[in-house]
């Protein structure tokens, strides 16, 4: 290869990608989901759910370390991020995340008839998701894995979500779906920038206080495992 060529291959390498790129390979991964076996959803989508577990956990020890001021939550936050950079990079089934993906085939080639297979993914993966959060938050109710004051900061966080009523938590989720959804459509482009591009915006997403169907659940579940939150 001449010192041409390899400033062209370069050049090709570092070049942005096209909005038209981005789509096609979002939709290269929702054509990928909808073939995947109903196992391989099941259980990725299980590990997804216990990795978010990662952000629980992150969020409680900066909580339980740092000092009780105004700034603590915007520290706190950063430890949101950390179960979405697992679950991308460990390429795991996220409900949010795979809502945006599986219908792009569908809505490319205007046909109905592929609804059923991308409702069948969806159901899979939530399902997946929150079996998921639940074995996370058993295990880190009902062991002594985690002490007494780490495991307080647990179900403060959880009982924080569940303070909102319903039409507060709903338009919070939307917006907290609007910022996932917007995290899947960059990664494509973002190449060595991936972990940033999901730092920033799930952090911006738990500081604004916003909500999410699956990292919440993980939250509301262990302060019901731990008797904090009580099912009506």
């Amino acid at each position: 290869m001449t010192d041409s060529d390899r400033e062209h291959q370069t050049v090709l390498e570092r070049k942005e990608l096209s909005a038209r790129q981005v789509h096609a390979a979002l939709r290269l991964e929702g054509e990928e989901e909808l073939e995947r076996t109903t196992p391989g959803l099941f259980w990725s989508a299980v590990a997804c759910g216990i990795t978010l577990g990662l952000s629980l956990l992150a969020q409680g020890l900066l909580r339980y370390r740092l000092p009780d001021t105004a700034w603590r939550p915007l520290i706190a936050s950063i430890g949101y991020s950390l179960g979405f950079i697992a679950e991308t990079l460990g390429r795991q089934e996220l409900y949010t995340g795979n809502t945006l993906t599986a219908i792009l085939p569908a809505l490319q080639q205007r046909r109905i008839d592929m609804l059923p297979g991308v409702l069948r993914v969806w159901g899979i993966v939530l399902v997946g998701n929150i079996v998921g959060a639940a074995v996370f938050a058993c295990a880190a109710a009902w062991t002594s894995a985690f002490s007494e004051p780490l495991q307080h900061e647990f179900v403060n966080l959880g009982v924080e979500q569940v303070r909102y009523g319903f039409w507060i938590a709903f338009a919070k989720g939307i917006f907290g779906g609007w910022l996932i959804a917007l995290m899947i459509w960059l990664m494509p482009g973002a190449h060595h920038a991936r972990i940033w591009v999901i730092a920033m915006i799930t952090w911006c997403l738990a500081a604004a206080e916003l909500t999410h169907t699956i990292a919440g659940s993980v939250d509301v579940l262990f302060g019901v495992m731990s008797g904090a939150i009580r099912l009506r």
